[in-house]
């Protein structure tokens, strides 16, 4: 029988916040439990946040955690040829089409068609979906940015995927909460449509999140993915994206979220308290498991 692998993935854009610490450690236990493995990934796409020394702080971290893991560790800064090869494919099938509106645009469009009495259809993120560039611009207008090597997204046609696919899409969901590790997989129905054309690279950056995990996770045989329920819907988009590709799909367990006091989900952005300063404010690893409900 072959061994579950697990995995933990953060960016070191920032330092490390109790949130990473919940999603590390029940990756850990999982594998442990169930006689498994555990990788680290590092996703470092965005090389103009994600530096060398961040890197190296967020492994002191997970040391501190007494996080354990197999080597090697896979960069996604390295990886860039394998996301190439597999947007390739997708082109090669006509998925995939380039889009040329800026946020500011599509923000003005979809305001004003709003401001007229429209709902604008919006994903599970709460992003409104990509209008198309015809909606916006003239095909004069459309083919001058195409001439001028203007910025754009690599889209996925989700439409023509879906009608490619030609069936409705699952995914296996184990675990309540995420943390009940031996309870049975069920289905989860998959909503890709509700995303919209999902970007899948852009002019200056090869891959996107949906891109890369899909293929990263079928490239190191993850058979079991632990990660927090703000993702639990994007899960979606990454169902189509193993479909079209052929790649095996994990069974997933998205677990609860940590909140800071005001309800929302912790972030690097918003500075929230890192694992970095409660350690150096004296705080114990048996203390912090206790404070992330561990």
């Amino acid at each position: 029988m072959t061994k579950p692998v697990f995995r933990f993935a953060p960016s070191p854009n920032g330092h490390l916040h109790l949130g990473h610490a919940l999603s590390a450690l029940l990756n850990a236990r999982a594998a442990v439990a169930l006689s498994g493995r555990l990788l680290v990934r590092v996703e470092d796409i965005d090389q103009a946040r994600c530096t060398p020394g961040l890197e190296l702080e967020m492994f002191e971290d997970l040391a501190w955690l007494g996080l354990t893991w197999d080597e090697p560790v896979l960069r996604q800064s390295e990886s860039f040829p394998q996301y190439r090869a597999a947007l390739e494919r997708l082109q090669d099938m006509g998925l995939v089409y380039p889009a040329y509106l800026t946020r500011a645009e599509i923000r003005k469009h979809v305001a004003g068609f709003e401001a007229n009495g429209g709902g604008w259809p919006r994903d599970p993120d709460g992003a409104p979906l990509y209008p198309g560039d015809a909606a916006v611009l003239s095909g004069r207008d459309i083919a001058e940015r195409a001439d001028s090597d203007a910025p754009f997204a690599l889209r996925l046609d989700m439409k023509q995927a879906l009608e490619r696919i030609g069936r409705p899409l699952t995914w296996l969901e184990a675990g309540a909460e995420g943390e009940a590790l031996f309870d049975p997989a069920v289905p989860v129905t998959a909503d890709p449509a509700a995303w919209g054309d999902v970007v899948l690279a852009r002019k200056d950056t090869p891959t996107s999140y949906h891109l890369s995990v899909v293929v990263d996770d079928a490239r190191q045989g993850i058979t079991d993915v632990v990660r927090g329920k703000d993702l639990y819907h994007a899960t979606s988009v990454h169902r189509v994206l193993q479909e079209l590709l052929q790649l095996d799909a994990p069974v997933y367990r998205h677990h609860r979220l940590i909140l800071g006091e005001d309800g929302r989900k912790l972030s690097k952005s918003n500075r929230d308290t890192s694992i970095r300063s409660l350690r150096e404010a004296g705080m114990s690893h048996a203390e912090l498991r206790r404070r992330i409900g561990l």
